[in-house]
């Protein structure tokens, strides 16, 4: 999720261990906690672009990383405030305040290695990275909850209902994507689409609006279904794979192709241009519904650069044109209108 997010729930968090012994620096440190994991993106510059995109919610974000470094902070910031609280209570709220923050992750769509040293990537798809539906109350209840007496029974209270209902929105975005996918499938069926692979994943800033994106052996397939209408109701978009593979990409240097799998989750669409290649991660989008179908292209992946068909040269690739995004449309579209 983004930064504000996990500050926000760091922050509940850290009313919840401590916030009748340390009042509103416990709010204040359970934020710190809740950003410590997202620090690897500091290190991304050392690494190959694919490599780095592996490397971001990869260790920090893994129930190990919880477990050794907690106790290591809850020892400093004890020994900080010469024994005040306490190495356990300390302890606890870094625990609870970092750990929280990969659980919050999995229910996104690029997931967390939170089993690391596994190299599975564990996600839920069911919630965009920013939702303000999700953040929006969570934060105003942690902002009134610190506005009262530490020891007010209504300061808790309020801090359990965000909890509570931040919870419950991860608890519902799964179960409708549950319906979204049992509704994608059939619809597949229905319109005799073949379909060997299909992932549904939210569309940003909503969770009423879903991407629906399926693959077979020569084509994607990708549909949009908004809950204000009663199934898909546009023929869905056909991109043709081409002729270009993972597996047939070469390379100068080191050979990326495995880290490529594993960041694109095989949903990978590969464009030729000149001299260049864009390995599109299809996961992500398109930017269809924030242009009035103008521009069809995947919001992001990698452009690689070519020396005698060989990659010498990887970057990040983003498609961000936003003189040509129209919100009104985009909204237009979530509503189903």
């Amino acid at each position: 999720m983004d930064s504000l997010t996990q500050i926000v729930l760091g922050g509940a968090i850290g009313e919840l261990v401590a916030g009748r012994k340390m009042g509103n620096r416990a709010v204040l440190w359970g934020a710190i906690a809740g950003t410590i994991p997202d620090l690897d993106v500091f290190f991304r510059a050392f690494f190959h672009p694919m490599e780095a995109a592996l490397v971001h919610r990869g260790f920090s974000h893994s129930l190990l990383f919880s477990v050794l470094v907690s106790p290591f902070l809850g020892w400093i910031l004890n020994w900080a405030t010469k024994g005040t609280h306490g190495f356990w209570l300390w302890t606890q709220l870094f625990f609870w305040g970092i750990v929280t923050h990969p659980i919050l992750d999995m229910f996104t769509n690029y997931g967390t290695q939170f089993l690391w040293p596994l190299e599975a990537r564990i996600t839920f798809n069911s919630v965009f990275v920013i939702d303000p539906l999700y953040t929006v109350p969570f934060m105003v209840l942690l902002i009134w909850a610190m506005r009262l007496d530490r020891n007010s029974a209504k300061r808790r209270r309020l801090n359990r209902i965000g909890l509570i209902y931040s919870t419950s929105y991860l608890v519902i975005g799964a179960l409708v994507k549950c319906y979204v996918w049992y509704d994608a499938t059939q619809y597949m069926s229905e319109k005799h689409i073949k379909v060997n692979r299909m992932m549904v994943t939210p569309m940003p800033f909503t969770s009423f609006y879903w991407y629906v994106l399926g693959e077979n052996e020569s084509e994607y397939i990708v549909a949009y279904r908004s809950l204000f209408n009663a199934t898909i109701h546009e023929k869905p978009m056909i991109l043709t794979r081409g002729s270009h593979r993972i597996n047939e990409l070469k390379w100068i240097g080191r050979n990326q192709t495995k880290n490529l799998h594993r960041v694109t989750n095989d949903y990978c669409l590969i464009e030729s241009k000149k001299n260049k290649l864009i390995v599109y991660d299809l996961r992500f989008g398109l930017l269809s519904k924030f242009t009035r179908e103008k521009i069809h292209t995947p919001l992001m992946g990698f452009e690689c650069t070519l020396l005698q068909n060989r990659i010498i040269r990887t970057s990040m690739h983003r498609q961000a044109q936003w003189d040509k995004v129209d919100f009104g449309y985009y909204w237009d579209e979530v509503l189903g209108r």
